[in-house]
């Protein structure tokens, strides 16, 4: 399959990688670079640096809703995009680019934990269970239909770390398998129970 894939933190790169192997990624979108604020200096993304050690075509716009991305995009024409945390909504004329769809991997068992800090959610509120959802991008926020989830217990000597970890790979595999699946036209789609979903803000500092 020919990917565009867009995502910025560590836990995104690990599916770039995971896709990287199987499958042609035509081009990487990734947040604008930030400062770090201690030495002053840019720092760049676990996806941009994966992106630049592979020589992989890459892209960093404000803003994914301008006219010159979507034509981008459409001049490309890949089969599929990836979303993973990359950290902007995107607009409708988008999503509808590629012939398999844009689906995203999201680190909760959906509807449950919509929003930025689903891991954190989970275990701030003590579940038992956690996992990941891959689901077909919609304009409205982690709320499209849902291809498959995997589960993985939450145990007490768990720690936000160990969690994000595991679910890291956890959302690479899924995402594989629903690639494969769209692919053969043997993918679920599932429409979730929108009564049911919760929502989660990013987590502020002294909640950490």
């Amino acid at each position: 399959m020919r990917v565009v894939f867009m995502g910025t933190p560590e836990f995104a790169a690990v599916t770039l990688r995971e896709i990287y192997k199987k499958h042609e990624i035509a081009a990487v979108f990734t947040q604008p670079d930030k400062v770090n604020m201690r030495g002053n200096k840019v720092k760049y993304s676990p996806v941009k640096e994966f992106a630049l050690e592979n020589e992989i075509k890459l892209y960093q716009p404000k803003s994914v809703k301008e006219s010159a991305v979507i034509n981008e995009l459409k001049e490309i024409n890949p089969d599929i995009i990836v979303v993973v945390a990359y950290g902007r909504i995107l607009p409708n004329e988008l999503i509808e680019i590629p012939k398999y769809g844009t689906i995203n991997v999201h680190a909760s068992l959906l509807p449950k934990y919509r929003g930025a800090a689903p891991i954190h959610a989970a275990i701030i509120n003590g579940e038992k269970e956690t996992g990941v959802t891959i689901m077909h991008i919609a304009e409205e926020l982690d709320a499209g239909d849902m291809i498959l989830k995997k589960t993985t217990p939450i145990n007490e000597e768990d720690n936000l770390e160990t969690v994000h970890d595991r679910l890291a790979i956890l959302g690479a595999e899924a995402c594989l398998e629903a690639m494969e699946a769209l692919e053969s036209g043997s993918a679920q789609r599932e429409v979730q129970n929108h009564s049911e979903a919760t929502f989660v803000k990013p987590i502020k500092k002294e909640e950490c």
